[in-house]
């Protein structure tokens, strides 16, 4: 006997460890999001494309230099003797079926361009960087995401767990009830209406818990979880004072963030790519100089000379210098300067739409916050007010001082101000957090 209570006692052990491990705290949530959710991945992937084209676009700098080789047979059944000119040189030959071989080696360098590759370079560097704060603006959104999604669970769990004790009240109040039913003291129609309020409290306790399934779906979802995979929050419950704590001013807010959010500095970037683009548009009005060189060979099976001496003689090189000055293009480069222009200012427009859109944003989260929190301390009053006089109404209704549509509505007004107090506390802390995560810092709930 005392060996299965020591193996049950170790089983529910076990039990509970691995329930402690499933459960999912925020930070957890953040760290996991950050390596696999696939929208991130992918920015990531576009982070290391970015790279390779700067690579490709330094080694446009230097020559070029790319090795050729090429087979020929020929064939001339009716013809008795035929002269091959090759290299200058004339060979004649009673052979109807010839080979014929040549090599060559030929190098190519781009001395000036008015310099659009160093500006290319330049281009993808920003186009680089740009890759790495697209990367960092994904990550941000995702984050917000899941704190969201994490402060409506936990505010729907702790929900429940009100209605479940109205539940279980509601049940004492159906048996007691009923008792006075019996002995003739209460009304068959207000046992019904007791009945009603059990059923609804069992509803609202359903209810809340089909919405906190659904959170956690959105939430696994945005962790790229499999659906076979177990999945919980980490449930503990958040004190009163965590809405109470100071809200950040919502200018020294939008002054940093102008400074630091990815969004921001992503349209900047984007402002000085078409800098850029704009600066080598211009350069195309330049001449540019390019030299190249090559090396040959060949031989010939025709040749009387073994293919030692052909190759010998027939060895060439040659080197060149080539200038190539625009002078009517069809206005392609007129036309290139000018949308260049065009995205310029397009650039330099998006910029200050974001910057509104940020600004927009953050003082719609300080209003939510300071709002929030004014309704708290309201409800929080509140709440206990309609605590005490829900319970001197239950037990003046257990005592018959009381009819049901006073112990109802006293229980409606109890259920509004709970339910009002636990919505403003947690809207209170989700955007004080989150105006302090535009303000660089991270999200701690």
């Amino acid at each position: 006997m005392k060996t299965k209570l020591i193996i049950a006692v170790a089983m529910l052990l076990h039990t509970f460890t691995l329930a402690a491990q499933e459960a999912w705290t925020l930070q957890r949530c953040l760290n996991h999001a950050a390596e696999k959710n696939i929208t991130v991945q992918k920015n990531r992937l576009s982070e290391l494309s970015a790279e390779e084209q700067l690579k490709q676009a330094k080694a446009a700098l230097f020559p070029s230099l790319s090795a050729s080789m090429s087979q020929s047979v020929g064939y001339r059944p009716f013809q008795e003797a035929t002269v091959i000119v090759q290299n200058g040189m004339a060979t004649t030959t009673n052979n109807k079926v010839t080979e014929n071989g040549s090599y060559g080696l030929n190098a190519n360098w781009t001395v000036w361009d008015g310099g659009i590759n160093r500006k290319n370079i330049e281009a993808q560097q920003v186009q680089t960087e740009l890759a790495a704060v697209q990367t960092e603006q994904s990550l941000k959104t995702i984050q917000e995401q899941i704190a969201q999604l994490y402060v409506q669970i936990l505010y729907t769990i702790e929900a429940k767990r009100v209605n479940e004790q109205l539940a279980a009240t509601a049940q004492q109040q159906l048996e007691r009830g009923q008792e006075r039913y019996k002995v003739g003291d209460l009304a068959k129609a207000d046992v019904a209406q007791l009945e009603s309020q059990v059923a609804q409290t069992q509803y609202d306790v359903v209810n809340a818990q089909t919405q906190i399934d659904g959170y956690k779906r959105q939430l696994k979802a945005l962790l790229q979880l499999d659906i076979t995979e177990s999945f919980d929050v980490s449930t503990t419950e958040m004190a009163d004072e965590r809405a109470l704590e100071p809200i950040p001013d919502k200018t020294e807010v939008y002054n940093h963030a102008v400074m630091t959010r990815p969004e921001i500095r992503a349209a900047q970037l984007q402002a000085d790519a078409a800098d850029v683009q704009l600066d080598i548009a211009k350069r195309e009005y330049l001449p540019s100089i390019s030299i190249n060189a090559g090396v040959g060979d060949s031989h010939y099976s025709a040749s009387r000379d073994s293919y030692g001496e052909q190759f010998k003689r027939n060895l060439n090189g040659s080197i060149g210098l080539g200038v190539s000055v625009p002078i009517f293009d069809n206005r392609r480069n007129k036309t290139s300067v000018e949308r260049a222009k065009i995205s310029k200012t397009t650039a330099a427009l998006d910029l200050l739409d974001k910057q509104t859109t940020l600004g927009s944003t953050i003082e719609n989260i300080w209003l939510q916050a300071t709002s929030a929190q004014q309704r708290f301390i309201s409800a929080d009053a509140a709440v206990k007010s309609q605590e005490t006089n829900y319970e001197l109404i239950n037990e003046q209704f257990k005592a018959g001082l009381k009819n049901i549509v006073d112990l109802l509505q006293a229980r409606d007004n109890m259920l509004q101000a709970q339910q009002s107090k636990l919505q403003s506390k947690y809207t209170t802390i989700l955007n004080t957090q989150l105006l302090r995560f535009y303000e660089g810092g991270e999200i701690s709930i």
